[in-house]
């Protein structure tokens, strides 16, 4: 099960309120907040994929990229114990921290 749904590259997210009883989401990685919501699946899609066309809209009359702008740094937080394990694995490798998380992250999303 997957709580995220596509559209024209875009991914936006699946949630539900159980007090207020209906479904919404927003794009993801994204700059900008756009939401979404309904009272069922069929309607959440509809307005999923209504919210990205406004997006897309939105961008081109303002002249902005869509998407999201990333700096190609962010700060990862481990327990200490693989902290170290990390640490140990790059010294064996003979390649840096940074190195090692970034092939591992590379392996991942593949």
């Amino acid at each position: 099960m997957s709580n995220t749904m596509h559209y024209k590259n875009f991914i936006g997210s699946v949630n539900y309120d159980d007090e207020c009883g209906f479904l919404y989401g927003k794009i993801e990685a994204i700059d900008d907040l756009v939401t979404y919501e309904a009272k069922d699946v069929t309607g959440l899609k509809s307005a999923f994929q209504e919210a990205v066309e406004d997006y897309i809209h939105l961008c081109e009359e303002t002249g902005k990229k869509p998407g999201k702008s990333y700096k190609g740094s962010f700060n990862v937080r481990f327990p200490q114990e693989l902290h170290q394990k990390a640490a140990v694995k790059a010294a064996q490798k003979g390649i840096s921290l940074n190195q090692l998380v970034k092939e591992a992250v590379e392996e991942y999303t593949r």
